[in-house]
């Protein structure tokens, strides 16, 4: 893998038309989130992703990190799939918490990446496909608002 500006900008453009997928699976994981803690959370709009995968992108450093993990999962696959499966996991899970930025919506990215990938599948995908998805899945969703406590100010805060 060469990773270059070019290939950062492919793997943005990649990232930003795979939407079609990811938003709806974005949803129903804060559906079903939303549920298991009683939570009303708003839904993503695709202009949301979107502009969240554009504001990933935006940043250099982070977006060259992102685009390697993204084009090994896209290229990642295993006979038999069983003994990659930790691999996957670890690419997918340190991509969720790279897209949602610092702590702590990175740990959360990391457990909620293990959520949306129990309901992502991509048959036509290597054993990288739907950890992928999975992992923009969660790190996106992290990275947007539409979460109550987000919304607020911590009661932890000191001046």
């Amino acid at each position: 893998m060469h990773v270059t500006p070019a290939a950062v900008e492919r793997e943005r453009d990649w990232v930003r038309a795979r939407g079609d997928v990811v938003v709806p699976l974005i949803n129903e994981v804060r559906d079903s989130l939303g549920a298991a803690f009683d939570a009303d959370v708003d839904a993503v709009s695709r202009e949301q992703y979107d502009a969240a995968v554009d504001e990933v992108f935006a940043d250099g450093d982070r977006a060259v990190n992102v685009a390697a993990l993204v084009g090994l999962l896209r290229d990642l696959d295993v006979s038999g799939d069983y003994p990659g499966f930790v691999v996957d996991e670890l690419l997918g899970r340190e991509l969720a918490a790279m897209l949602a930025g610092e702590q702590p919506l990175r740990l959360l990215a990391e457990a909620t990446f293990h959520y949306a990938d129990v309901t992502a599948t991509d048959a036509d995908g290597g054993a990288g496909a739907d950890d992928l998805d999975a992992a923009l899945a969660a790190g996106v969703q992290t990275r947007l608002p539409g979460w109550t406590w987000t919304e607020t100010e911590s009661p932890f805060s000191v001046e």
